[in-house]
């Protein structure tokens, strides 16, 4: 029997904090128009699938997959936006609290960004984990060596997925998930290498401006 997972339940946590970058490092027509852009796809991923899993749609595929890069590319442009200005030390760099709010929104966009791909990709995505054993895993989690722990059809959810982008981020190395597949593990050195260059450049100059 197929089990369910909500296509829908990850992208409606993160969707209000795709926007939320600091209006110094977007143009505000831009803004508004990856506002809409998300909007409509966020529209067609829940009409498409609402609140389910019980078939695996290509279209569905695409459009998930065109919605986690529109929102990595552009958290990726505010990335390079706020390294550059923390550079030239632009004027709203000297504010210590829109400097780390907007690091904050930058990093945790990244984070759950890459926890939206380790979703999508692995095994081939929720709903190929959901209709039982197919690809090889990706990703090895603990509960797959201590079967006695869990449910017999056990599979992991948005929230480990958004847990090991977490952990990953945070201690910039391996957690207790085992990433067995080489482009996984490029996966993981580039949010590391984004979370890294964004903290220490945002801790750094914050320091810098407190004292």
């Amino acid at each position: 029997m197929l089990k369910r997972a909500g296509r829908w339940h990850s992208p409606s946590s993160w969707r209000a904090v795709a926007g939320h970058t600091s209006p110094e490092l977007r143009n505000g027509d831009a803004r508004w128009l990856l506002l809409v852009l998300l909007a409509a796809l966020l529209g067609a991923l829940i009409i498409g699938d609402p609140g389910r899993i019980d078939r695996d749609q290509p279209w569905l595929r695409v459009l998930t997959s065109t919605l986690i890069g529109v929102i990595t590319l552009a958290n990726a442009d505010a990335a390079i936006r706020l390294v550059v200005s923390i550079i030239d030390v632009s004027p709203f760099t000297n504010d210590a609290k829109v400097l780390l709010a907007s690091g904050a929104a930058i990093w945790l966009t990244n984070v759950i960004a890459f926890g939206l791909w380790y979703w999508a990709l692995d095994r081939g995505g929720p709903a190929a984990r959901a209709s039982g054993p197919g690809r090889p895993p990706a990703l090895i989690f603990p509960e797959m060596k201590s079967e006695e722990h869990v449910a017999p059809d056990w599979s992991p959810q948005f929230v480990d997925y958004f847990h090991f982008a977490f952990a990953t981020a945070t201690a910039f190395s391996p957690t207790d998930v085992s990433a067995i597949r080489p482009w996984m593990k490029l996966m993981m050195m580039s949010e590391e290498a984004i979370s890294l260059v964004v903290a220490l450049l945002v801790v750094a100059r914050a320091v810098n401006i407190l004292k």
